[in-house]
């Protein structure tokens, strides 16, 4: 079911490249789709958003006021959740809005002894864009890790699109929604969604940023309307690397590979153990735990598909492949973690021991669950308070400040052949 393999193997590196490797490039038939439903919204606006509604999602809609939900609904979904529901969220919310609250940045300048100022202004975004799936495939814990880093940093206003297909609402998404303070909610989805926040319409107002999860026609849609706004990351397929030794429970390490097995067919689950018999331990609860679960084909199909299980000589070796993953998801379920976070560069998320399943972080933990995936954790980090704020540079010149400045910028703009801008830094030595 799930393959065995090991770091000694002559072309291993090869066969490790070819378990990685996801081509992340859109089908041109979705490409073709995508881009008549951009510029149709762009052209259009209301009129082609609700002609999609009405094709897609299979809505008998008269107006776009039909589609955006009143805030006592939100607020009525939150009331009539069961008490352990409202209490898990409540809570789940708390702690995300508490850990985000600590990545906020602050303006900041510094007066040299001229006079003159340098420093940076730190503002948040006016309006942001929060995508989220609808119908059955609802995630209201994508809501909070959303919405809540961007209210944290101060956006103006946030914009909920959820497609509704056939008139079905998740309660438990309108319920986050109402407790992350999202400002208006459209319950309108796909690649018609995106242009509508990324362009506005009569209705929905052009936002500044996009967020959120999607099919592939959303990602496709987002990729096309970068630029004109911003956007979270186009994410691949879930990921999980767990590195452990004998001192880990192979039911709980095997638990955790269905945990990401579960999202989809190309989810990834590999492990990475110096010890041979423990894999094959864990190879066996698999076996043995795999008829229990409700989504079984769906995680065996990912574990034969893209899961492994790998022999490493050594935890060194161990760390040298997970850097050269760069998980999304990273779990060091061993005695003794600390050395091995130590030689951790590239992951999204590192959980640390025994006790940190991946699970946890997706919910409750606080740190945010949007994160890279297809080894861009090399060079991007997790969703935060950060990428909703944005930087200005503060420069204030005094007098002195320009006669010590002014020889250095004339002399290096006239070696690049820009006379005027030499010219506007001497005016100012007369």
């Amino acid at each position: 079911m799930i393959r065995r393999l090991s770091s000694a193997d002559s072309g291993f590196a090869a066969t490790l490249d070819a378990l990685l490797h996801f081509d992340n490039s859109t089908d041109e038939a979705i490409e073709r789709t995508v881009a008549e439903i951009l510029v149709r919204v762009r052209a259009e606006g209301d009129p082609a958003v609700l002609d999609y509604t009405r094709r897609f999602d299979k809505l008998d809609i008269g107006s776009m006021a039909e589609l955006e939900l009143p805030r006592a609904e939100m607020r009525h979904a939150l009331d009539r959740l069961p008490p352990a529901q409202r209490k898990a969220l409540e809570a789940a919310a708390q702690r995300v809005t508490s850990y985000h609250e600590r990545q906020k940045s602050e303006s900041w300048s510094f007066v040299e002894p001229d006079g003159t100022r340098l420093g940076q202004k730190v503002t948040a975004l006016d309006r942001v864009g929060l995508y989220v799936p609808g119908g059955k495939a609802a995630y209201p814990s994508s809501v909070l890790m959303n919405a809540l880093p961007a209210k944290v940093a101060g956006v103006g206003e946030l914009i909920m699109v959820v497609p509704t297909p056939r008139g079905e609402r998740n309660a438990l998404v309108l319920a986050a929604a109402c407790l992350s303070g999202v400002d208006r909610v459209f319950t309108i989805g796909g690649a018609q969604a995106v242009a509508a926040l990324a362009y506005g319409t009569q209705t929905v107002p052009q936002v500044d940023k996009i967020v959120g999860p999607g099919n592939a026609y959303v990602a496709a849609a987002k990729r096309r309307v970068f630029g004109t706004v911003g956007i979270d990351m186009v994410a691949g397929p879930s990921e999980v690397l767990i590195i452990a030794d004998a001192t880990a429970n192979p039911d709980w390490v095997a638990i955790d590979l269905f945990a990401q097995a579960e999202h989809d067919e190309l989810a990834q689950s590999i492990l990475l153990c110096p010890d041979a018999g423990f894999l094959a331990k864990v190879a066996a609860s698999i076996e043995r735990l795999l008829p229990t679960m409700p989504r079984r084909e769906v995680i065996a199909a990912s574990l034969k598909g893209r899961g492994a299980l790998i022999q490493v000589a050594n935890f060194d070796e161990a760390c040298e492949i997970a850097n050269r993953i760069a998980p999304e998801h990273l779990e060091l379920s061993v005695a003794d973690p600390a050395p091995l976070v130590e030689k951790i560069r590239h992951a999204g998320a590192i959980f640390i021991g025994h006790y940190a399943s991946e699970s946890l972080g997706d919910y409750c933990a606080g740190p945010n669950h949007v994160l890279p995936t297809s080894r861009s954790a090399r060079f991007s980090s997790p969703l935060g308070v950060y990428d909703f704020q944005k930087r200005s540079s503060i420069i204030e010149v005094s007098a002195a400040g320009a006669r010590t400045l002014g020889p250095i910028a004339a002399t290096l703009a006239h070696g690049e052949g820009l006379t005027a801008h030499a010219n506007a830094a001497e005016f100012r030595l007369k």
